[in-house]
């Protein structure tokens, strides 16, 4: 089990700890009640932030069981899709790159 929490590329890396901390909260609030979420829980609970491009971010929306999330400094742009854990994701989810801090 884990949760994916995918962030914009465009996205400054000071404000990514803070917005998937925040995505990660969000999105047990949002499916606390479901079945996933609550084996994540009370399990180990991963989660894999993950880095993507603006088309492929909205070609996400497209998946169950997310939270969108906005960030006010960003003139409350989107800035993260966080999706309810679950066992299996499509492939599409494996070819993320995952997210590191570059040296700026």
């Amino acid at each position: 089990m884990k949760m994916y929490i995918i962030v914009k590329d465009t996205i400054p890396d000071k404000l990514v700890p803070v917005i998937t901390a925040h995505a990660s909260l969000a999105c047990y609030k949002k499916y606390e009640t479901n079945e996933d979420m609550q084996k994540w829980i009370n399990g180990i609970f991963k989660k894999v932030v993950c880095v993507t491009n603006e088309i492929e971010f909205e070609k996400l929306k497209d998946e169950p069981n997310f939270v969108a999330l906005t960030e006010s400094s960003l003139g409350n742009e989107e800035v993260c899709l966080a999706f309810c854990p679950r066992e299996e994701y499509p492939k599409r989810f494996k070819f993320q790159k995952m997210w590191t801090p570059q040296n700026n």
